[in-house]
């Protein structure tokens, strides 16, 4: 008989100690096992999560954003 409780015991500790790792390292491991989705996901694609280009319109210009040299005295 105590054999058979020591393996309860040792049983619900584990149980119990592999809930406080997933509690206290949620965000950690959510962001890994999205990571470890997007790799096996043969359909990802790494470019669609680009959310705007550096230079939206690159054949407008105003004279806000051109070259001027500035003199610092």
């Amino acid at each position: 008989m105590g054999v058979i409780t020591t393996a309860v015991i040792a049983i619900a500790g584990v149980i119990l100690g592999w809930i406080t790792i997933e509690m206290a390292c949620k965000p950690c491991l959510e962001k890994g096992r999205e990571a470890i989705d997007q790799n096996l996901n043969p359909d990802y694609d790494p470019d669609d999560d680009i959310r705007s280009p550096l230079n939206a319109n690159p054949t407008e210009q105003s004279d806000s954003t051109s070259a001027t040299a500035i003199k610092i005295v």
